[in-house]
């Protein structure tokens, strides 16, 4: 079985690992508009990312989530705080009080790493996610973002696989950002998410690929639709 990442809809992602680990990043699934499952759906997640506290990446369902399937969950310590309030017990919380930018953990044979992204937030700051699965493939999920230089620090330090990228604008990278970011990043492949949900968002992701086959030719840019993945 290969690794696979599949889009959920917005900035909901599941990472399946060949050797059957699941990483939920962001699992806004009820509510979603364009999640095409429940949270029923999903039987386990042995790793739960979480960018930031918006409605739209923190959700409703991690709590049940965490229950059915025992996850760690990986936030801010402030996020992570509010976590434990909405239900989510302190012994599923990563060092039962969360982490910080450029922290890393190892959770079941997976490295996460935490990094900056440029956004607002409440309950601490904003993040995004550098993840290495078992076998050494790197996913980098963005978070909500703006493009910042110190993305090429990320495409030195890491071997990224794939860079999973929001394109919606308005709140995030518009797809001009998104496609100078790739020059920074180096990925081999970038799926764009965060677009396309709500009216007032970029609504496809047309705009991002023909920039970004002129700015960084040497990236497969793979466009998926909510509940299709792409093997890395």
């Amino acid at each position: 079985m290969p690794n696979t990442v599949k889009w959920l809809g917005h900035a909901a992602c599941q990472i399946t690992t060949d050797k059957g680990k699941v990483v939920l990043i962001d699992p806004w699934i009820s509510g979603n508009p364009v999640c095409p499952v429940k949270k029923e759906d999903i039987p386990k997640a042995d790793l739960i990312l979480v960018t930031h506290d918006h409605f739209d990446h923190v959700g409703s369902d991690i709590p049940d989530l965490v229950k059915a399937g025992g996850g760690v969950v990986v936030a801010q310590p402030e996020l992570a705080g509010a976590l434990q309030q909405s239900g989510v017990s302190q012994e599923n919380i990563i060092f039962g009080m969360g982490m910080n930018i450029g922290g890393q953990v190892v959770v079941s044979g997976i490295k996460v790493t935490m990094t900056q992204a440029f956004h607002s937030g409440t309950a601490g700051n904003a993040v995004g996610y550098i993840v290495v699965l078992e076998d050494g493939k790197t996913v980098y999920h963005a978070g909500d973002t703006g493009v910042f230089s110190d993305m090429g620090i990320f495409g030195q330090l890491y071997n990224i696989d794939l860079a999973l990228l929001p394109i919606g604008s308005v709140f995030v990278m518009d797809p001009v950002q998104a496609a100078f970011s790739l020059t920074l990043l180096k990925p081999k492949k970038a799926v764009p998410i965060h677009y396309g949900t709500f009216p007032i968002l970029v609504q496809d992701a047309g705009g991002f690929v023909k920039l970004a086959g002129e700015k960084a030719p040497g990236t497969e840019v793979v466009v998926l639709k909510p509940g299709q993945e792409v093997v890395i």
